[in-house]
């Protein structure tokens, strides 16, 4: 009956962490875009090769990280504890997305930084 247990456990985990990750990696990414290009300097092919690669590696990195996080140990014969165990799997890795995100933001926003940096520089020594 554990066994069951489990296996509903991963029919229903495996299916929400790979959603989660396709919804946040494309609301990330669509996004993102825009600094990427600001990065690139309106460079359109480098900017969404760019973007794609991180796409890829978000990809990657979230869905080995739900992937790892995956064994469901049941001890009981309860679905209680089916429910609890799935919700701080779910929960965990939610919360893991959320801090993925906010680094990518922060990757994003150090990039156009350093770019309008580069650009600064660019434009005083022209001038000189």
């Amino acid at each position: 009956m554990e066994t069951t247990k489990t296996l509903i456990g991963y029919a229903i985990y495996l299916p929400v962490a790979v959603a989660l990750t396709y919804y946040v990696s494309k609301t990330l990414f669509r996004n993102s875009k825009i600094f990427m290009l600001d990065i690139f300097n309106g460079r359109e092919e480098i900017a969404y090769a760019t973007n794609k690669l991180f796409e890829t590696g978000f990809y990657l990195l979230n869905l080995g990280f739900a992937l790892m996080i995956l064994e469901i140990n049941l001890h009981k014969d309860a679905y209680q504890e089916l429910v609890e165990t799935l919700s701080y799997k779910i929960g965990a890795f939610a919360v893991y997305l959320g801090l993925m995100l906010f680094l990518n933001l922060y990757f994003f926003f150090r990039g156009k930084r350093k770019a309008k940096e580069v650009q600064n520089t660019h434009n005083l020594a022209n001038q000189a």
